[in-house]
């Protein structure tokens, strides 16, 4: 992958491009009308970094604000190339097909998806401004590695316009069973889309399967599984083409959680936010984008039965829930959000007292460095998603329980799920089985609690984004020279 042309990336393009709906700063426009650029660095900007300034790096995607067209430039060694998206489009193409339709779809029809024409028009002419901006920011024989659902069509549509190009791409949601995926009216598209990359990459081995499944069914591709890979992989030949498809669970910078959680300033912190909530016996946390995926009316409804039946004093137990705002225009979000709220005024009218409600609610992003005091200070941690393609809020946390202690409760429909195994496992649709594995997080002995966290160090730790980076190019490399 890496190659030495000696040229800058405005010369003849980036040996190493990634395509993701967003770049990896936001544009910013101020009420008065001025731009500038604010920083997003997130868990795929860290594992890239490195490799996008080693390899005349680009990125590619909307810099955030409608009509916005901001002419390529450089920023830490990396070359980023705007998509232009106008209103209707973001209505159309990003709230509409990408997330009212593909998003519910892709995690099991928690709402019914919704199928429209013209998002679908939208998603395509959007995806192939995606594919064109890259096909143009690209030098000969670069790789291009194409990020999630709101891009499925860029893969085919780049092979078309640069057959030269090694291209990969990688699902950060769920990918659904077969019989859900039929429902799509645009369903063999999609997956000729995907075909289109050299590797398809998944969070666990069912979703390669469904895939492997589906590239047979719709359009007839056979396939052949690599029993000696370790990533659970597969080849699926496409005309004259090979494309290998297999499991890359992802993961965080956990070296960098596990310094910031050890730091001076975020103990303190977290010493005084357990003050400030009334100094509780047994502190439990959520941390959530608001999603109606994300299992967040579970826990609630656990909490206030396990305080209804007295298993657990709400003298001494807080939660303290933060959720994210997320897709605020779109209708099913503004249901979900007014039932949570209506969920915690009800617990915390019945069992709260002056000064001390048993959930304190946030609805409002929190920096970074806040959020990992959030995860020292709790005791037990609930990660309840209906479905999740991996939650890296559990693998967060885990990376600050710096001193062993602390518990995961975590749904077995989470991505996470298959790697972290010692912990509190439940199935978020047994509201019993919810409420039985937070109290063993509260209640097992604390030898047995650090057991399980010591075992879930080992495995988050040991297996980092840079890992995951690293075992995806390693096998996308091998599939571009087979």
């Amino acid at each position: 992958m890496t190659r030495d042309s000696g040229m800058t990336p405005g010369d003849a393009g980036a040996d190493f491009v990634v395509v993701a709906n967003r770049l990896p700063v936001d544009l910013v426009r101020d009420a008065d009308g001025t731009e500038h650029w604010k920083a997003s660095p997130g868990g795929l900007v860290t594992a890239l970094e490195s490799i996008l300034r080693a390899n005349h790096g680009a990125w590619v995607g909307w810099p955030g604000v409608p009509d916005a067209a901001p002419e390529p430039f450089d920023s830490g060694g990396i070359r980023l190339h705007s998509v232009q998206l106008s209103a209707e489009d973001i209505s159309q193409y990003y709230e509409g097909f990408s997330n009212a339709t593909l998003w519910p779809l892709f995690h099991d029809v928690v709402v019914p998806p919704e199928y429209h024409r013209e998002w679908w028009n939208a998603y395509r002419d959007v995806n192939t401004r995606f594919a064109e901006a890259t096909a143009d920011a690209a030098a000969p024989g670069a790789t291009v590695w194409v990020q999630d659902y709101q891009l499925l069509l860029v893969p085919r549509l780049l092979r078309e316009l640069r057959p030269d190009l090694t291209i990969g791409f990688f699902l950060h949601i769920p990918f659904p069973p077969v019989e859900l995926f039929m429902q799509l009216p645009w369903r063999a598209e999609l997956v000729e889309g995907m075909l289109g990359a050299d590797l398809v990459g998944f969070h666990l081995p069912g979703g390669a399967d469904n895939f492997r499944i589906l590239a047979n069914k719709l359009r007839g591709h056979p396939s052949v599984r690599l029993t000696s890979s370790k990533t659970k992989a597969a080849e699926i030949r496409v005309d004259d083409r090979m494309v290998r498809v297999g499991a890359f669970p992802i993961s965080i910078d956990s070296a960098a959680v596990d310094r910031s959680a050890r730091a001076r300033e975020t103990l303190v912190r977290a010493d005084r936010l357990r003050h400030e909530l009334g100094s509780p016996r047994v502190l439990l946390l959520g941390v959530d984008r608001l999603d109606y995926t994300k299992g967040i009316d579970v826990r609630l409804r656990a909490l206030e039965e396990l305080i209804e039946e007295e298993r657990l004093d709400p003298s001494e137990v807080t939660l303290l829930q933060l959720a994210t705002p997320s897709r605020e225009r779109v209708e099913q979000y503004q249901i979900m959000r007014s039932r949570i709220e209506e969920s915690v005024g009800r617990i915390n009218g019945m069992y709260g007292e002056i000064g001390q409600p048993v959930v304190t609610y946030i609805h409002r992003p929190v920096p970074k460095s806040e959020l990992t005091a959030f995860y020292a200070a709790a005791d037990v941690m609930l990660v309840t998603p209906v479905r999740d393609g991996m939650n890296l809020v559990a693998k967060e946390y885990v990376a600050a329980c710096t001193d062993g202690e602390g518990a995961l409760v975590l749904s077995e429909f989470a991505g996470a799920a298959n790697e972290l195994r010692q912990a509190y496992l439940c199935n978020p649709h047994d509201l019993d089985g919810v409420k039985d594995a937070i109290m063993s997080a509260i209640d097992d002995p604390r030898e047995e609690r650090r057991r399980r966290m010591r075992s879930l160090r080992r495995q988050v730790l040991g297996n980092d984004v840079h890992a995951w980076a690293r075992r995806f190019f390693t096998t996308l490399d091998a599939t571009s020279n087979a």
